[in-house]
């Protein structure tokens, strides 16, 4: 497996794609950066480019992109709008290729969680038809798409493996897969049974230790028994930790302790 790590975990307002951190995971022998498409979507053509180079200078690559949509691009509720959801994905996908992704997280719970008072399997179908748009542009640019099932405290739709693997049969599109996150895993207290039997399906991980979305920082049991059943079940794909930190250059360095369960 591959470990990288989600740098805007580490931003903060004035520079939330948390570039800064690209030559440290460079000297910390991380394989691959991850960074957020909906920030990296609010850069002009001019500040785009030099992200590129800042990427290139770096000597690490991206791989992946997480926070596909910002809130205001809504796919569930009456103020859903698939042309503007097209439009978006398109100039999306377009940066996400240049970037060299390959692979979007799809998780955005500001703009897919279900207004107050709207219908649940509703929202459901419109979320379904958003991915199968998503999968119009990214099937032709070899991008897959990876549905993240967050926790109840941050989402209302999509909480839980089996509710994305439903999710995933619904849209029925090639590109569409699924991910498993460590964090949201354990808060909303899922089995490693279930994860066993989707892994199949899965095609990207996320990582942190659920005590404050912190980064791991040492070994433990429950760590090992998760990648021991992805490792099982034929999972050989990227490991991103997702994690705050409070001392970015020392736990990036200790994390990566987490390649002995890869």
């Amino acid at each position: 497996m591959k470990l990288g790590c989600c740098l805007n975990m580490l931003g903060d307002s004035s520079e939330p794609i948390g570039r800064r951190y690209m030559n440290l995971l460079y000297r910390e022998g991380y394989d691959y950066m991850e960074l957020p498409l909906a920030q990296i979507m609010e850069l002009s053509e001019a500040g785009f480019e030099e992200l590129l180079s800042q990427i290139q200078e770096s000597g690490i690559p991206c791989e992946c992109c997480n926070n596909f949509f910002p809130a205001s691009v809504r796919l569930t509720g009456e103020e859903a709008d698939p042309p503007k959801i097209s439009e978006y994905v398109k100039g999306a996908m377009d940066r996400a290729v240049r970037l060299g992704a390959k692979i979007i997280v799809f998780g955005s719970s500001g703009a897919k969680n279900v207004p107050e008072g709207f219908d649940y399997r509703r929202a459901l179908c419109q979320t379904a038809d958003a991915l199968r748009i998503i999968d119009a542009f990214a099937l032709p640019a070899g991008i897959r798409i990876a549905i993240e099932p967050l926790n109840r405290r941050e989402s209302n739709i999509i909480c839980s493996l089996e509710e994305g693997a439903l999710l995933m049969k619904e849209a029925d599109r090639s590109s569409i897969r699924l991910l498993v996150d460590y964090y949201h895993f354990m808060m909303e207290k899922e089995n490693l049974e279930t994860l066993g039997a989707l892994t199949e399906d899965i095609i990207h991980v996320h990582f942190a230790e659920p005590a404050g979305r912190s980064f791991p920082t040492a070994e433990q049991e429950a760590y090992r028994e998760f990648f021991t059943v992805l490792k099982e079940k034929g999972y050989d794909g990227r490991v991103s930790i997702e994690a705050y930190g409070k001392e970015p250059e020392k736990e990036l360095e200790k994390a990566v302790f987490i390649r002995k369960y890869l």
